[in-house]
């Protein structure tokens, strides 16, 4: 049997049998297997808009070798190990806690949030009351804050070929789709996540694992520099291992283990609104037309120098989905964004955000915990601003030429809009650097300018990062790690998912 690549250019609305046929043109003959290796979707010309598909082909009028077989995680197995307890159910403590259990570790994994069917059903009476809930919202919970997200499977890290591949296959085998493991930009769409998070979950418990929900890390028992055990909500759990994935929104983790002793230190983060507009209009202005079949809704990635100090950017685009209330008190109002697998929803948005430096922008020395008060506070102001969890927003016209024009407001997000004069809650530096931005992005992209910018938007990444040793420990500490989003080290889903892998197999000793 011989194999062969080859790259095709096919229509939108191509199908299995139309990559077939087009391998049989190449190749003439019709006697061969196919598989997809990648596939992208190219709208630099409005005119020639086309999938560009890699396939490898088997067969036995070919001559040539085989690939190599694609890089495997080896999880080295060793009975009593010994116990762990991982703190939070994201991405990123969901798979640390998945590799020690199967390396021969007790785990037991403790979320201070609800299991996913039970937050789905508290998100959507906190979208028809308003009414907060600390236990079912969209930063905790199992699966993590991405659960409730566009469920994007990005990642520029390099060197993680094993790591992001056995994650792939991982959900892969809890239902996610195939073409995961081959699109230029996977994602899963927040249907597919809850259910795909709750079959990983019953894996995990399958294999021994224990899973304890509505469980609150209160405090570390520490002697020694090791943590002999944690304190919960439910009680002391005994530990020969910790390893915290608290994601950003956790402040009160953030601050326990500041008192505990771990280290941190500040990092560059980005603060700014989401951006909304109706999908046909992004549509049109990437494709020229209002929809393509075969492709699901036009996305979009613009960066911007902003003023010349501070950089601007959109983040986490969401095709066809809504904006939402991703608030993880009851007394701060942020947004975020989500969607769904096919991506059919009326509206597009996305983060546009500056990037900053907490103590360039307060002009002032600022420590971890500084950080996190200043940051929590602009949080508190918007929630005042509203009243509540209405999204104080403004259309990006009237941003961009600083006045108000009493435009009428139309979003997806479910709690309602608050008109404001949005860049005036904003720190003056970063509405000045988005004022620039959002013109030039008006300039990009046809229509741009006249869309709505909501709320804020905080949580793109953790303002401060936990100090490593050379092992991964949090300094000064035999056996407790900070990993994923909250670590400061991993953005998104896979990432966050690695960096808790890389821990994971770190401490196996083999």
């Amino acid at each position: 049997m011989g194999y062969k690549e080859l790259v095709l250019n096919l229509p939108p609305a191509c199908r299995e049998d139309d990559i077939r046929q087009a391998i049989s043109d190449k190749l003439g003959f019709h006697e061969f297997s196919f598989h997809i290796l990648k596939k992208s979707f190219d709208a630099r010309k409005k005119q020639d808009l086309h999938w560009r598909i890699q396939v490898g082909v088997d067969s036995s009028r070919l001559r040539g070798p085989s690939p190599a077989l694609a890089p495997v995680l080896s999880i080295p197995y060793k009975k009593g190990r010994g116990r762990v307890v991982v703190v939070g159910c994201g991405p990123a403590g969901f798979f640390s806690a998945l590799v020690l259990q199967k390396a021969g570790y007790e785990v037991t994994l403790i979320e201070r949030g609800t299991a996913v069917r039970d937050r789905a059903s508290r998100i959507a009476r906190f979208e028809q009351t308003g009414v907060f809930d600390p236990l079912g919202n969209y930063a905790f919970g199992e699966g993590g804050a991405g659960t409730f997200s566009d469920g994007k499977l990005t990642s520029r890290t390099k060197h993680i070929t094993k790591e992001k591949n056995f994650v792939l296959s991982c959900y892969m085998e809890a239902g996610a789709p195939e073409e995961i493991g081959y699109l230029a930009h996977p994602h899963l769409g927040s249907d597919h996540l809850k259910t795909i998070v709750s079959t990983l979950t019953g894996q995990f418990r399958a294999l021994g694992g224990v899973v304890l929900f509505e469980t609150l890390l209160d405090d570390l028992v520490v002697r020694d520099g090791r943590v002999c055990a944690v304190s919960t909500s439910r009680g002391v759990l005994d530990a020969d291992q910790v390893i915290v994935a608290p994601g950003h929104s956790a402040y009160d983790t953030y601050r326990m283990l500041i008192r505990r002793g771990v280290p941190f230190r500040l990092k560059n983060f980005a603060l700014g609104s989401r951006v909304e507009h109706p999908q046909e209009l992004i549509n049109t202005a990437q494709w020229g037309r209002a929809r393509l079949p075969g492709v699901k809704a036009a996305e979009y990635r613009l960066t911007s120098p902003g003023d010349g100090t501070l950089p601007v950017y959109t983040f986490c685009m969401c095709p066809g989905g809504m904006v939402v209330p991703a608030t993880a008190t009851a007394h701060t109002n942020i947004v975020n964004g989500m969607s769904l697998y096919a991506r059919g929803g009326g509206y597009a948005n996305a983060g546009c955000v500056v990037g900053v430096n907490i103590q360039n922008l307060l002009q002032r020395e600022v420590t971890p915990l500084e950080a996190l008060d200043w940051l929590e506070s602009l949080e508190q102001s918007f929630h005042e601003q509203a009243g509540g969890f209405r999204a104080p927003a403004c259309g990006i016209r009237e941003f961009i030429e600083g006045r108000s024009k009493n435009t009428a407001l139309t979003s997806s997000y479910p709690l309602g809009l608050k008109p404001a004069d949005l860049w005036t809650l904003l720190p003056t530096p970063v509405s000045r650097a988005l004022r620039a931005g959002l013109n030039d992005f008006s300039r990009t992209i046809r229509g741009f300018e006249d869309g709505v910018i909501l709320g804020l938007e905080s949580k793109t990444s953790s303002p401060i990062q936990m100090v490593r040793d050379e092992t991964g420990h949090c300094a000064g500490f035999e056996n407790l790690a900070v990993v994923g989003e909250g670590s400061g080290y991993a953005g998104g889903i896979v990432s966050s998912a690695v960096d808790g892998i890389k821990y994971a197999l770190s401490i196996l000793g083999d």
